[in-house]
């Protein structure tokens, strides 16, 4: 469309007008292809952000992020399709679990997953600290092991939303990063492009996580239930809390264990609640309402499937996991009751301690991460450990140290006795 131009696409949005469905079609297409430059999408992801956009405005915007690229075609799976997606948060591996459980109890799971950034970590950081785990995956691959093993976890390729991802770069070093309708559109873009039937969306909520508020939080999961209705996805959303860690393990591999440890019926009392109300959730989108997931991970048929998963990607699902060559204790210095763990300053120790990244393209430390020996609600008498900091790399202990020893609070009594403190709300609210 030679009559559009970026500069007049800008100026609309920038004096607060509403663009056209060519108008953004135009400057999509032009930016993925490199005729609309870096510094032009730029200030225009700044005057959404300070603007907005109408819901029309979202989307048709990730209509045209979709139309950058390809959209798999799951019709051909015998089973009802099914994939869940999380905003990010501190200790949250429920996709590890979760994607065997759900794919045990007869439906798909075709998980495309993404690398942590800042002190949230990425589901396919975690799957790499497994001896030999592949998540790159051609096409026949991916839909092979749909077919056989019912999940799949694996890096989304590079032909799924490729707008997305050359603007994802760009928001991130242009603080544009908080813009909700291009935080909907770009989850959706891919989750849609990903060809899945229903889509269940765990939108945290807290210090630990992106949306601090419930309002926040819910406004961005409204977002992306429209927009996944709206291309025929059936989606729901649950926000969840994320003031306080998921589990005891924060990082990539000490996370693994803890998956495996739910698995086996064991693990933290949070995780194994919030997986099974989001596998309940998963199961009823994908038309499988009967289905019974407590059943499934009591008998080992999803251990057998994670097994079955990993080993299918080139893992090896008896390998022992990599161990932190250096470890250090945070000792409670007061006797008293555990009365709060601020999932924000665990994450950000976990982070210095190598297991996140700062750019898309830093390293991650497989070993690197947190467990937590106390709780909310835990008694502890001074000297007891609350917070154990794992790294291969010594020098990275005292940037991690003073957050993780500002994370705990501890309510001082004379004597421990059992807490009072009111038990916590994983599951805030739920959409659809």
């Amino acid at each position: 469309m030679p009559s559009l131009s970026a500069v007049d696409v800008i100026r609309t949005k920038r004096d607060g007008g509403t663009l056209t469905d060519p108008e953004i079609d135009w400057m999509v297409d032009g930016y993925t292809r490199g005729t609309v430059a870096d510094e032009q999408m730029a200030a225009l992801a700044m005057a959404i952000l300070l603007r907005g956009m109408t819901p029309a405005e979202t989307a048709r915007w990730t209509h045209a992020m979709i139309a950058s690229g390809e959209r798999l075609d799951l019709s051909g799976v015998a089973r009802p399709t099914v994939d869940k997606h999380s905003t990010g948060g501190v200790g949250d591996k429920l996709t590890l679990p979760l994607a065997p459980l759900v794919a045990a109890c007869g439906a798909a799971v075709p998980q495309l997953s993404g690398r942590g950034l800042g002190h949230t970590g990425g589901t396919l950081d975690k799957l790499e600290a497994i001896p030999g785990f592949r998540t790159a995956l051609r096409r026949s691959e991916f839909l092979a092991q749909l077919h056989a093993v019912g999940a799949v976890v694996c890096a989304a390729g590079e032909s799924l939303a490729p707008a997305d991802r050359k603007l994802y770069a760009l928001r991130d070093v242009t603080a544009t990063v908080e813009s909700v309708p291009l935080i909907a559109s770009s989850i959706m873009s891919k989750k849609i492009a990903e060809g899945t039937g229903a889509l269940v969306l765990d939108v945290k909520v807290g210090s630990g996580a992106f949306m601090k508020t419930v309002e926040d939080a819910r406004e961005l999961a409204h977002a992306m239930v429209s927009l996944g209705s709206a291309h025929g996805v059936r989606t729901v959303a649950l926000l969840t809390d994320m003031s306080t860690p998921l589990g005891r393990a924060v990082g990539n591999a000490v996370e693994v264990a803890e998956a495996v440890e739910v698995l086996a019926g064991g693990g933290p009392a949070d995780v194994v609640e919030l997986m099974l109300v989001l596998a309940r959730e998963m199961l009823a989108a994908a038309g499988l309402p009967d289905a019974d997931p407590d059943a499934a991970l009591a008998s080992g048929r999803a251990m057998d499937v994670w097994r079955a998963m990993v080993a299918a990607q080139h893992g090896d699902p008896d390998a022992p996991l990599p161990t932190a060559r250096e470890t250090e204790l945070i000792l409670a210095s007061r006797t008293g009751v555990v009365s709060a763990v601020d999932a924000l300053a665990i994450g950000t120790a976990a982070w210095r301690l190598g297991a996140g990244r700062a750019r898309q393209d830093d390293p991650v430390s497989p070993v690197a991460g947190v467990l937590l020996h106390r709780r909310p609600g835990d008694p502890v008498r001074r000297g007891d450990p609350l917070v154990e900091l794992r790294t291969d790399d010594p020098a990275r202990l005292p940037a991690a140290r003073p957050a993780a020893e500002a994370a705990v609070t501890i309510t001082p009594t004379a004597t421990p006795t059992v807490p009072t403190l009111p038990p916590r709300r994983l599951v805030i609210d739920r959409l659809a």
